[in-house]
């Protein structure tokens, strides 16, 4: 017999314990909540801000804020959403704060667009150049179209999900998405992402 899905996203148990005692004011179990999602949690604010520094700061701020607010997550969604869910909050302050300046990707800060391991040199090097072309795309597009892009094509984020995130209805976040998509085709051309 096959059960109902739950209503509620399915947590593991060992993350909903953790975040049960950091409720109770557990550093250590917020730590390492935070620790399992920091890195991945980086990179979205690193392709969202396009400078290291910056993505850095809002990180911090990002899990000083989620730190305070603990106590306020009901688990109606997964942990991760709801700390990414500060974290746009936080890029969309950041971004107010700079009047909306968008950031400079270094080859260092780019985009990971994944490519065969055993690629030849001269692959690598196209790789790379999309790359670059791939976050220059993206830094050029309005904050909201851009975190659209990210939690739904670069995280891989289901629209129910990103939708939540950005704290807007499924049908919007769709729509949004699209509007996007159309924008990184515009500035990159048909031909570059045939590659």
């Amino acid at each position: 017999m096959r059960q109902r899905p739950s209503s509620r996203p399915v947590e593991s148990d060992s993350e909903a314990h953790l975040v049960r005692q950091a409720q109770a004011g557990d550093e250590l179990a917020f730590e390492q909540l935070a620790r399992a999602h920091a890195d991945r949690l980086f990179a979205v604010l690193l392709t969202l801000l396009g400078d290291r520094s910056d993505a850095e700061d809002v990180a911090q701020e990002t899990m000083l804020r989620a730190w305070r607010a603990i106590g306020s997550f009901q688990g109606r969604s997964q942990f991760f959403t709801w700390l990414y869910r500060i974290a746009v909050n936080e890029v969309n302050r950041s971004l107010e704060k700079r009047g909306r300046q968008l950031g400079r990707v270094t080859s260092e800060d780019q985009v990971q667009v994944a490519g065969p391991a055993s690629q030849e040199p001269a692959g690598r090097a196209e790789q790379n150049e999309l790359r670059q072309a791939i976050a220059q795309a993206l830094l050029a597009l309005p904050p909201d179209h851009r975190v659209a892009i990210v939690l739904r094509d670069v995280e891989g984020l289901s629209t129910r999900d990103a939708a939540s995130i950005v704290g807007i209805g499924q049908a919007a976040f769709k729509s949004r998405l699209h509007q996007a998509r159309l924008e990184v085709r515009s500035i990159l051309g048909d031909e570059v992402l045939i590659i």
